[in-house]
Order: structure tokens, then sequence, then C-alpha cells
């Protein structure tokens, strides 16, 4: 285990919620955690391949992706420092991943055996119960933000879609004005529609004075409500 790891940032993570930072460090050598790094465009997990570690994002970004056979790639989700990914796979031992991890930023992960959160250590850590609650908890917001994706994908129109993903983003912010973790493919990904007809819409949005834009700021004018 490296020693370097912030143990206080830890502290502020859903999975580690609760504990302090001397417990997180006595709990990560229980549970054998090891630190890697990886550059950017590097895929971390295959689609196809079967995993008995899940990951958490210390820092950079990772995408949890879905490629065709014809090279069509689909961005199922977005994973920040401080949230953990393949969670579920991990718990199910011979379960082949549908989808691949990847790097879209030099990043650095923790990976953690998750047979060993489900299956109380000898010790008995006093904070394994909690992890193990707090894992459960990770799982249950994961499969919001699943469903989240499929009403913003549900749409027939590209600008539906944008009016879905980004009138959420608004009231997760708590203001018209905000940032979006995706470049325009990434978001073209995300919402399963071509990048041009996507880049046209936000123009067309920008004239009819529902939206500006620049870049991944974005700010909804009233008009949209």
């Amino acid at each position: 285990m490296k020693q370097d790891i912030d143990y206080e940032f830890l502290e502020t993570t859903l999975l580690f919620q609760g504990a302090k930072a001397e417990d997180i460090r006595t709990m990560l050598t229980c549970l054998s955690a090891e630190v890697k790094q990886f550059k950017k465009g590097t895929v971390i997990y295959s689609a196809g391949s079967t995993i008995t570690s899940m990951g958490m994002v210390l820092s950079g970004n990772v995408q949890i992706i879905s490629d065709d056979l014809w090279g069509n790639r689909s961005i199922l989700d977005s994973i920040a420092p401080g949230t953990v990914f393949a969670e579920t796979y991990a718990s199910m031992p011979g379960e082949p991943l549908m989808v691949s991890v990847l790097a879209a930023e030099d990043c650095e992960i923790l990976f953690i055996n998750t047979a060993k959160i489900t299956n109380t250590c000898p010790s008995a850590c006093p904070h394994h119960v909690a992890l193990i609650c707090n894992l459960l908890r990770i799982s249950s917001q994961k499969n919001l933000n699943l469903s989240r994706r499929i009403f913003h994908t549900a749409p027939k129109s590209i600008r539906g879609r944008l009016l879905s993903y980004l009138s959420f983003q608004a009231v997760s912010c708590g203001s018209c004005e905000f940032y979006i973790p995706f470049n325009r493919q990434q978001l073209a990904d995300y919402l399963s529609v071509d990048r041009s007809a996507l880049s046209n819409e936000l123009s067309k949005m920008q004239r009819d004075g529902l939206i500006t834009v620049n870049k991944n700021h974005f700010c909804l004018l009233s008009d949209i409500f």
C-alpha cells in the first residue's frame, strides 16, 4: 500500500463516510488495497473481461463506455475523484463486463477486492459494517444515474435530449449556470446522438434564446422554464 495516499480526502468520499483517516489507513491494509496510475486513453477494464476488484478514482477522471461492433461509442458515466466504479461486476466473480472503463485523463486509481468488503474480516474491523452499508448506497445511486440517462435519451429529438440533460444539471447545481463533465464528443456519446447534429442543435438553441454555451459551460435562459 502506498503511504502517500490522501486519507483525509478519503474521509470525504461516500465509500468511507463516517471513518477517520487513521481508521481508513487500517481498513485499506486489511482490504489489501493497491494504487495504480494510468495514462489518458488507457483502458483500465475491458468489456468481456472478469474482475474481482472495484476501483476508486483518486485523481483524474475515468469514463464507463460501451462500443458496438461498428465502432459506435456511448458514454454511460463519467467517474470523478472520490467515486467508485465496477463494484457490481467485482461483486459477481465470473460475470463478464458489458462495458469498458477508460482513463479520460491521467489518473490514479485505488483498487479494492470487493470480496474482502462483503466478507467480514477475521479482525472484525469496527467500520466494516459501515463500509458495506456505504457500498450499498453507492450501488443504489448508480442505479439512479443509469435511470437518469434513460430519461435523457428517451426523447426522439436531439433538442429534447439536450433539454432533459441540461435541465437536470441546472437543478442538480441549483443554478441556471453550470459546467458539465463532457466535451462535445463525449456529450454526443452520452446522449447517443451524432456530434455534428448535436453542435448544430446547440447553435439553434442559442439563436432561439434558450441557452448560451462556451465549451462545457452552459447558461440556461429563463425562457427554457
